[in-house]
């Protein structure tokens, strides 16, 4: 049977009140409760004034602040995170290592310390990782999950909801009507990136075009969902489909399906998932003059297949690509839609400090941030040169 709350808090005010300051993570062991839940009653308690919250202790209600010229006793072991921001995002992500770094020249300039946690390849692995910061003391948190399909942002609903400290969401904006709707979360708008490289190729006289997109993570499914939706309403575009980009990019078993009435005119994958993708074969099938590429890396192979099959790039097929991370980097430099990476970290890192900072309107609205990509314009597309018979 679950304890009343009411009893619960009784408790830790008499631990609190017997012992003086006590780690967060300490009540949570002794309670046999989860730091999450210790966090909230600490929280609430400091609240209504029955104790006093420091950074990662809960401390008696009674206890004098110690002076302001001689520094508070750390609570926390050597290596605790308590006080610091948790910055929690995938290994091998190029894209959010960008976002990354925006974010921690905020927190760095700002004097913030920074608990960065790298989350491996694997299901769930930031739940136990946030677990962690926060019972070293975490008092915010920035977080970019993987979220490789959309049962694995489901199954992050529950427990990252209810973290318990200030949350901004980076580069992720979770379905509509979820539980992390009303987090905060500074995110690029994606529909409008694809907007823009659809725009590009169709002002350059293109009317068939194919995606060959990632479907591996939120920022790919958007894309993809964003392409069928804009390349359908446009009557320029006589032709389009979307294909998997490599062997590499379906996000595991059962992949997700594009938004509701797309389908019927999105090319499925003809491969097994492992078979890389013959572009220039597609193109042939399909008639297209141009093709949107994500992610970079995909692209500037994609290109490289092109070139060894007699496809020139633009000559035969221009190229946008999607991501802007090393497009220009290519013996083509790309033409390619860039996301706004590390200004997406810079502003959910203020938004987080904001949060953090105790000023009026620190807690306000739960902000929904989106920045617009823009376009980078190099050498991979050109105006389609008129037939003649």
């Amino acid at each position: 049977m679950r304890e009343p709350v009411e009893l619960r808090r009784q408790r830790i005010l008499s631990v609190v009140e017997s012992r003086g300051a006590v780690k967060i993570s300490v009540l949570a062991a002794e309670l046999d409760v989860s730091v999450v839940t210790i966090r909230r009653d600490v929280e609430e308690l400091a609240r209504v004034g029955r104790l006093r919250r420091g950074h990662g202790v809960a401390r008696p209600a009674g206890e004098a602040q110690p002076p302001a010229a001689v520094p508070a006793p750390r609570s926390e072991e050597p290596g605790g995170d308590g006080g610091a921001v948790a910055l929690v995002v995938p290994e091998l992500h190029s894209y959010l290592y960008e976002t990354l770094h925006g974010a921690r020249t905020v927190l760095e300039e700002s004097g913030t310390r920074i608990a960065l946690h790298i989350a491996p390849q694997a299901a769930g692995a930031e739940r136990p990782l946030v677990e962690r910061a926060l019972a070293d003391g975490a008092r915010g948190l920035l977080i970019a999950p993987r979220w490789r399909n959309a049962r694995s942002e489901e199954l992050d609903y529950g427990w990252l909801a209810d973290v318990g400290v200030p949350t901004v969401l980076m580069e992720r904006r979770p379905r509509p009507g979820s539980a992390l709707h009303a987090l905060d979360s500074v995110c690029s708008d994606h529909w409008y990136g694809t907007y823009l490289a659809v725009e590009h190729l169709v002002s350059l006289g293109h009317r068939r075009i194919v995606l060959a997109a990632r479907d591996d993570s939120p920022t790919a499914r958007s894309i993809r969902a964003a392409f069928a939706e804009i390349a359908a309403a446009r009557p320029e575009v006589e032709d389009w489909s979307v294909v998997l980009s490599s062997p590499g990019a379906v996000p595991g078993p059962g992949p997700d399906s594009l938004a509701a009435g797309a389908a019927a005119a999105v090319e499925a994958p003809a491969t097994d998932g492992r078979t890389a993708l013959d572009l220039a074969a597609l193109l042939r099938e399909r008639g297209a003059t141009a093709a949107v590429l994500h992610g970079d890396v995909d692209a500037l192979m994609l290109v490289q297949r092109l070139t060894e099959s007699g496809v020139g790039v633009p000559r035969d097929c221009s190229v946008v690509a999607y991501d802007d991370v090393v497009a220009a980097l290519g013996s083509t430099p790309l033409t390619a839609v860039a996301p706004p990476k590390a200004e997406i970290g810079r502003a959910a890192a203020e938004l987080l400090l904001h949060r953090l900072s105790g000023a009026v309107g620190a807690t306000g609205p739960v902000r929904r941030t989106e920045l617009l990509p823009t376009l980078k314009v190099r050498g991979s597309a050109q105006v389609l040169p008129l037939l003649t018979e």
